[in-house]
């Protein structure tokens, strides 16, 4: 976060640690939703599960022949991602666009730390990545170190997670013209439409239509939100550059577009949309690094903490209801559980807060030095505290998985009101929205969780919730969809 001109002011950790760019030789909306009342205890229309997310045990490996492959495990995983992922588009395509899907031509493993060779016109020493090639219509993918590195950080389904979006540039070639894509096509575009293809794709292996693996709509949904999370571009990129991919925020609601509305929605996405919808942004000049990374306050410092009150007072001074006050130490409640770094109690109307645990949770993890996520996810925190004082004073329940939900939304709002240009006294830096993504995908998020921390069973929710409070015109859409 940063002050504006007119005031100066081991989850996430391994998100927040590193950022793989992966990119493609591919071819050449608001984010408002409508008020429709979802369930808490559902995922885009399916039911929150817990099992076992992965390879199926038990089923024949694909017999697709891959060029180069070492027949490892990684190869193994890649090839019946490519496979389930084609079958899908093998259904999706006609039933959605009345095209036939064709599969690719060709399907390439190497290792980007063995001999070189020469893949869509360039070489293979030290390329870390995974892309299609509308050359040769072809994918490759490196075995060597990315996708072992995504296996062991996030499990197998992070490798499916990158070669169905590979897969989802090949699509694009296919559709032609019903993509919108062409040779003029911004990267970013190109990008978010292979994403959302993902989604799609992933929604129908949640479905148990998929051959290869399975996936639950809970931690297995999360980890591959966080896989998405893990190659976003770095804070301070735009979204108009060359090879822009997007944003963490950007690229995890393009995938929840997908998985939510499916193929045809993704083929709508347009430059119109992404310029209207990003939140990928260059840092200014006023964004200095005072020892934290740009773009990160000190959360414990008094005079943030009152600019974060005042923000948060501003945003909700509209409802009427009255500002709680606010302690610099967790106090015990009659009526609620202390929750940390901030909790709230009803009876006195008060949001407390751990200054220790918040600022841990405010420092963001750097080289030769552990830390939380970042100051945007601790200013979150304390904000979806003093929003259940807003619920509370306004006649709405503080606690339940409702109340999480609507918690999410309103401090999606509140972020809403402090974005660049709308001179509040805290204004959004690059990368502080990809903060609230690594807290909302945390087990023990308090963003979306209610007056005794219990959140929002699914990180899916979590994220779709606060992002409909960010794209929110006012409050009201947020206590109609979620009430």
């Amino acid at each position: 976060m940063k002050v504006s001109s007119t005031s100066r002011i081991a989850w996430a950790a391994m998100l927040l640690a590193g950022a793989v760019l992966i990119t493609g030789c591919s071819v050449p909306v608001s984010g408002q939703a409508a008020v429709d009342k979802p369930d808490p205890a559902k995922v885009a229309g399916l039911d929150i599960t817990t099992g076992e997310s992965g390879p199926k045990p038990g089923v024949p490996d694909s017999s697709l022949p891959v060029a180069g492959s070492d027949g490892g495990d990684i190869d193994r995983i890649a090839v019946n991602a490519v496979d389930d992922v084609q079958k899908f588009w093998a259904e999706a395509l006609p039933a959605d666009f009345g095209k036939q899907y064709q599969p690719v031509g060709q399907l390439t493993s190497y290792d980007s730390g063995g001999p070189a060779q020469e893949l869509c016109n360039s070489s293979t020493a030290g390329l870390v990545n995974a892309f299609y090639c509308s050359a040769d219509d072809s994918v490759s993918w490196d075995r060597g170190e990315l996708l072992p590195s995504l296996d062991d950080s996030f499990g197998p389904m992070s490798v499916v997670a990158v070669l169905a979006h590979e897969l989802g540039h090949a699509v694009q070639f296919r559709l032609g013209a019903a993509s919108g894509i062409n040779q003029s096509t911004p990267s970013i575009v190109k990008e978010q439409q292979a994403d959302c293809y993902a989604g799609a794709f992933f929604r129908w292996v949640a479905e148990g239509k998929s051959p290869h693996f399975q996936l639950s709509t809970g931690p297995g949904l999360n980890q591959i939100m966080a896989t998405m999370f893990f190659i976003r571009d770095s804070a301070g990129n735009t979204f108009d550059a060359e090879g822009a991919h997007g944003s963490a925020f950007d690229r995890v609601s393009a995938f929840q577009i997908g998985f939510g509305d499916g193929p045809p929605r993704c083929a709508q996405i347009d430059a119109a949309e992404v310029a209207k919808r990003s939140t990928e942004k260059a840092f200014s000049s006023r964004e200095t690094d005072n020892g934290l990374g740009k773009g990160n306050l000190r959360v414990d410092d008094p005079s943030a903490l009152s600019q974060l009150r005042d923000t948060l007072r501003a945003a909700f001074e509209p409802t009427g209801a009255k500002a709680p006050a606010m302690g610099q130490r967790l106090s015990a409640c009659a009526d609620a559980k202390t929750t940390s770094p901030a909790a709230y109690c009803p009876s006195t109307n008060t949001v407390s807060l751990d200054t220790a645990a918040l600022v841990k949770i405010g420092t963001p993890p750097s080289k030769g030095r552990k830390g939380g996520i970042g100051d945007f996810a601790a200013f979150a925190e304390v904000a979806s505290r003093y929003v259940l004082s807003v619920q509370h004073l306004t006649g709405g329940p503080v606690d339940g998985p409702v109340t999480g939900q609507l918690t999410a939304c309103l401090t999606g709002f509140w972020a809403t009101t402090i974005t660049p240009g709308k001179k509040a006294q805290l204004e959004l830096s690059p990368g502080d929205l990809d903060e609230a993504i690594a807290e909302l995908l945390s087990p023990a998020s308090l963003i979306a969780a209610d007056v005794n921390g219990k959140n929002v069973p699914s990180g899916f929710a979590r994220v779709e919730a606060f992002r409909d409070g960010f794209y929110a015109p006012n409050t009201s859409f947020c206590t109609a969809k979620y009430n």
